[in-house]
């Protein structure tokens, strides 16, 4: 392509990090697909952006699958994509999006995993004490009790907690914020977090959650002690972050019903994104139907 259509693309990742303020992880992500669509373009001896098709990207799509891209980074790939030129079309170099139509092979989805309630008892009862043990704690906690992303929680800030009220502020994709409560235990473990925290934390240091060195914790170290604590519970499963999300939209779903109240919680834009964590629920509501149902109930 030429060094114009190239410039466009690095123009675009300026746009996603200054406005977009998109993840450095997200935005590693659309460069990678972008220089695959780039390279495609080389080999179709396609110059310039204008030049792009509907039947172009389509080909580009099937490519992607033929050489064993999984439909779901197609379909993040195609995102990706649609992305780029409706940043052109803002720029007024393009007047119409090729990729707007296109649709990556369906992905068949897959059920979240969860922790049981006993199992995250189990997790949640941490030994020890301190302030790094009463931080991991209160993040734990913090995270089941509020169905936190990891981002979410690495980013809180000590002003964002309310203990009084028991409420944190978020927060979320799309640089949305929204106000979610925090259970009793969460509380406990925060008011003694915050008691601690500061033999560790500058007077000057607004994170919630910080290191030993005083500096904020990061994801990829609330990972590794969320990790840590799982092997030392002897939990027989490969425990993440975003598991405690689970659970929380799982156990939640499962006592009180409310599909709405849940998505709100999450912080989900679509109530379909919310909608998997029914499927979790099946084997608890065929339960209730064996034992309910006239029809079902077995005979005494």
């Amino acid at each position: 392509m030429t060094p114009v259509a190239l410039e466009w693309v690095a123009r675009f990742g300026q746009h996603l990090a200054a406005e977009r303020r998109m993840s450095r992880h997200t935005g590693s992500s659309y460069a990678r697909d972008l220089a695959a669509l780039v390279r495609f373009c080389d080999a179709q001896e396609i110059p310039a952006w204008a030049g792009l098709d509907a039947q172009h990207v389509r080909v580009f799509a099937a490519k992607s699958h033929a050489s064993g891209l999984a439909p779901r980074s197609i379909q993040r790939r195609l995102s990706a994509v649609r992305s780029f030129f409706h940043f052109l079309i803002r720029e007024r170099a393009l007047q119409s999006n090729p990729a707007q139509d296109i649709r990556a092979p369906k992905v068949a989805r897959r059920l979240p995993r969860t922790l049981d309630p006993d199992q995250m008892a189990r997790l949640l009862e941490l030994p020890g004490s301190g302030p790094l043990v009463a931080r991991d704690r209160a993040m734990m906690e913090l995270f089941y009790s509020s169905g936190l992303r990891l981002a979410e929680l690495a980013g809180l800030d000590v002003g964002d907690v309310d203990l009084k009220d028991r409420t944190v502020r978020v927060l979320g994709k799309g640089e949305k914020t929204r106000i979610v409560p925090v259970g009793r235990l969460a509380v406990d473990a925060l008011g003694k977090w915050a008691a601690e925290r500061g033999v560790i934390a500058g007077v000057e240091t607004a994170a919630l959650f910080v290191g030993r060195g005083g500096a904020r914790l990061g994801p990829r170290a609330i990972q590794a002690r969320v990790a840590y604590w799982a092997r030392r519970r002897g939990l027989p499963m490969h425990v993440h972050p975003h598991l405690f999300r689970h659970s929380f939209a799982s156990h939640l779903l499962e006592s009180s019903g409310d599909l709405r109240g849940v998505q709100e919680l999450l912080g989900h834009s679509n109530l379909s994104t919310t909608q998997i964590y029914t499927h979790l629920d099946f084997q608890h509501l065929a339960r209730i139907y064996d034992k309910a149902h006239p029809r079902a109930r077995r005979k005494s």
